[in-house]
């Protein structure tokens, strides 16, 4: 918002500050664009819906579309890191009930919805949609009406999300917390202001649960044990890492530090060292394999067991309290992560299986299931299965999702669709999405369910978008492990 207000050096030039909806979307895509560049990971716009409300006060529907438009063009084609991919975006929005910012929010929406040249599925930009009693979450409240708007199109495209500010690790922050794309969360900071921009996650490392499950031979003292040795080392690691990182200069990432996108960074020289900028960012401890480290200990995962499901939430509360241990022990932004795994859950795997051979409900498939995630082939109902993960999103404030799955686009049920998003904010859930298989003829464009060719045209040319860990990709994008694990997701609505 700030680089919109004050224009911005991509290193060619001086761009001047926006007038039009049309200029300022553009800026943002390349302000997303420029910092992607200078890092690794995700981008999140936190505030889109405020930071772009004064530019389109003055003008008409059809212009503030266009731009919106405009904006997820550009973030599906404008390139990255050397070409490699298209920025890795997420924006936030929903909760500026100003006309400026409730017009940004309409219209970004029904451009996403209406999808891209022909109609097909945006990848990018991860669209979030926070939700806050009073603002938007119930009838009568003054953006209750962009809610419904937020429902119907990601009953169509699976996005937006839906971030929940009421959950209890959300709540003390407002509406500021925002979110990055496969759940990354920033916002309690020791150095400065507990806010969302300007901010990151600077490095995480994720911790194999079932590998020290599997070492303690399913002692559970054992089990504690080397899992607080694993956590020591890796808090090590981090503050090492945090280390080098920190003996960074400006000029090293010109953008995101010498444009003073990052808090802090704008006194700095180009030769300065980013420390004093860097430590408000978070150190971030993962873990993977929730699920079937509870069976090694329990005999049951979490799903099928009262027991194992107390059993997981002490294990996830352990690591917490050690988390908020080292936070005091460097004075840093330690946090712990519900990890993400795309690669890492068949790497871990795949190692666990030569080590230890193949353990029914353990090594018997080609992933682990991602961080506290009740395994993927669990016949349930969904309002179970997020009142299974929704104390988890409390203890993981680095970063946490929980998602229903459906068996096709819910567009014709959106009471229902609703009725999910409200479970999740009933359980605790702080970042929720729901997901069914979305289905593109390449050919003449249509959509819907899609077995081995088009019932349209007959073509065998199908685009098939589905959620990997956080974002939607196509399914030839998909990793071995992850595509099999695509193949045991069962629904959730009976």
């Amino acid at each position: 918002g700030r680089l919109l207000h004050t224009g911005f050096d991509t290193g060619h030039g001086y761009i001047r500050p926006p007038r039009r909806p049309g200029s300022a979307a553009a800026q943002a895509a390349i302000i997303l664009q420029s910092s992607q560049n200078d890092m690794h990971g995700g981008q999140s716009f936190a505030f889109f819906d405020r930071d772009m409300a004064e530019f389109v006060e003055n003008a008409s529907e059809d212009d503030i579309y266009q731009a919106m438009e405009g904006l997820v063009y550009n973030l599906n084609s404008m390139h990255s890191r050397a070409g490699a991919q298209v920025p890795f975006s997420s924006i936030n929005l929903g909760c500026d009930t100003s006309e400026g910012g409730r017009r940004v929010t309409r219209n970004l929406l029904l451009a996403y919805e209406k999808g891209l040249g022909r109609g097909e599925t945006p990848i990018f930009p991860n669209i979030i949609f926070r939700l806050k009693a009073g603002i938007n979450f119930n009838p009568g409240d003054p953006n209750y009406d962009l809610f419904k708007l937020a429902i119907r199109t990601a009953a169509t495209r699976m996005n937006p999300t839906f971030s929940f500010m009421d959950s209890p690790q959300n709540l003390p922050y407002g509406d500021e917390v925002a979110y990055m794309g496969c759940r990354s969360r920033v916002i309690a900071n020791r150095h400065g202001e507990a806010v969302s921009d300007g901010r990151g996650n600077l490095s995480f490392t994720s911790i194999n649960l079932p590998r020290i499950a599997l070492r303690s031979n399913g002692n559970v003292d054992a089990f504690y044990h080397l899992l607080e040795e694993a956590m020591t080392l890796v808090g090590r690691q981090l503050m090492h890492r945090y280390t080098i990182q920190s003996h960074l200069k400006v000029k090293d990432m010109p953008f995101l530090m010498g444009q003073g996108l990052y808090m802090d960074s704008g006194h700095l020289q180009p030769n300065d060292e980013i420390g004093m900028a860097a430590r408000h960012g978070t150190l971030s401890i993962g873990f993977i394999g929730l699920a079937e480290t509870l069976t090694i200990l329990s005999g049951a995962t979490h799903a099928r067991s009262e027991d194992s499901r107390k059993m997981g939430l002490e294990i996830v509360g352990f690591m917490r309290r050690m988390i908020d241990f080292f936070a005091e022990q460097y004075d840093m932004n330690f946090t712990l992560l519900a990890t993400p795994a795309e690669g890492l859950s068949g790497r871990f795997i795949k190692i666990d299986r030569k080590i230890f051979g193949t353990i029914p409900g353990v090594t018997d498939k080609e992933y682990y299931t991602n961080s506290f995630h009740v395994p993927v082939s669990t016949d349930m109902t969904a309002f179970e299965k997020l009142s299974i993960e929704g104390p988890y999103h409390h203890l993981t404030n680095a970063g946490h999702i929980s998602y229903v799955e459906l068996e096709a686009p819910p567009i014709h049920n959106l009471e229902a669709f609703e009725a999910v998003i409200r479970a999740m904010g009933q359980v605790g859930v702080g970042y929720g999405g729901i997901n069914f298989p979305i289905d593109e003829c390449r050919v003449c464009g249509y959509s819907g369910l899609i077995e081995s060719e088009c019932p349209s045209c007959g073509s065998q040319d199908i685009r098939r978008i589905r959620r990997i860990t956080g974002y939607l990709s196509t399914v030839d994008r998909f990793n071995y492990a992850k595509q099999s694990e695509l193949k045991d997701r069962q629904a959730h609505i009976h």
